[in-house]
Order: C-alpha cells, then sequence, then structure tokens
C-alpha cells in the first residue's frame, strides 16, 4: 500500500516532469496499460503531447507511454519491481524508473536487465529520451 512518502514522492515526480517538460508532454499518474499478461496501472507515465480524450477515453491504454515510472512500496520487493520493467518494456515503453524511497535513489532502467543509478544530489538523466531531473527536488 502506497504510504506519505510514497505520495510526495509521487507528487514531486509529476511537478518536476511537469515543470521542465509539460509543453512537449503528457505527464500523468496512475494510468491502466493494456500489459499481458495483465494489465497494471503505473504511477508515473510520459506520453508524447497527447490531446485528452475527454467523453471516450479508455479504461486502459493500448498504446505504450515513453516512460513508466514505478515506486517501490514497503510491501515490494526488488525483484517484483525489476519484473514490473520487463512487462513495460514488452508493451513497447522506452524508458523504466523504479524509485527506491529507502536508499533515496532511482534506477533509471534503458532495456531489459540493464540499469544506471543515481542518488543523493544526482542529476538523473535518462539515455533513451534525454529527461533530466535533480533528484534532491524528487526527495525533498
Amino acid at each position: 500500500m502506497p504510504n506519505l512518502t510514497h505520495g510526495a514522492i509521487q507528487a514531486n515526480l509529476v511537478f518536476e516532469l511537469k515543470t521542465a517538460y509539460r509543453t512537449k508532454y503528457r505527464i500523468a499518474s496512475e494510468v491502466t496499460l493494456a500489459t499481458l499478461p495483465a494489465s497494471n496501472t503505473s504511477h508515473v507515465v510520459i506520453y508524447p503531447a497527447i490531446t485528452l480524450e475527454y467523453l471516450h477515453e479508455p479504461v486502459e491504454r493500448t498504446d505504450a507511454p515513453l516512460v513508466c515510472i514505478e515506486i517501490q512500496s514497503p510491501s515490494q520487493s526488488l525483484e517484483q519491481m525489476v519484473d514490473k520493467t520487463t512487462m513495460y518494456f514488452d508493451f513497447g515503453v522506452k524508458s523504466c524508473w523504479i524509485v527506491a524511497p529507502a536508499v533515496q535513489g532511482i534506477f533509471v532502467y534503458d532495456r531489459p536487465g540493464h540499469y544506471q543509478f543515481f542518488y543523493e544530489a544526482d542529476v538523473l538523466h535518462d539515455p533513451n529520451t534525454g529527461f533530466e531531473l535533480h533528484l534532491p527536488a524528487i526527495f525533498a
């Protein structure tokens, strides 16, 4: 279950991404994706700038976002989180980020099984998309 730390990090991610990239990308939270074998709701997604479908929005998105961001809850193992990255890459996502609150770091996966780890005062750089974020703002 998400807790206050999880919610604050998620809010900070959305705020920082929207502040930096709102004109070029659609940043959203809690979007259900039609992944296989079962649908999955990503904590934060980044799409190219798309228009919202206010009247006919599908329950599950069948188009892959550029980035899926997952925030690890205390009840989730890192192995469970890594398994999600494989599912997202199979769906067509370009990059997957796993936020690890306990160590105040973010794993940025550019393909299955391959990641860079950012922590402390690092500037996160996603090599597949060019997104950059200052970690102190995320874990503030």
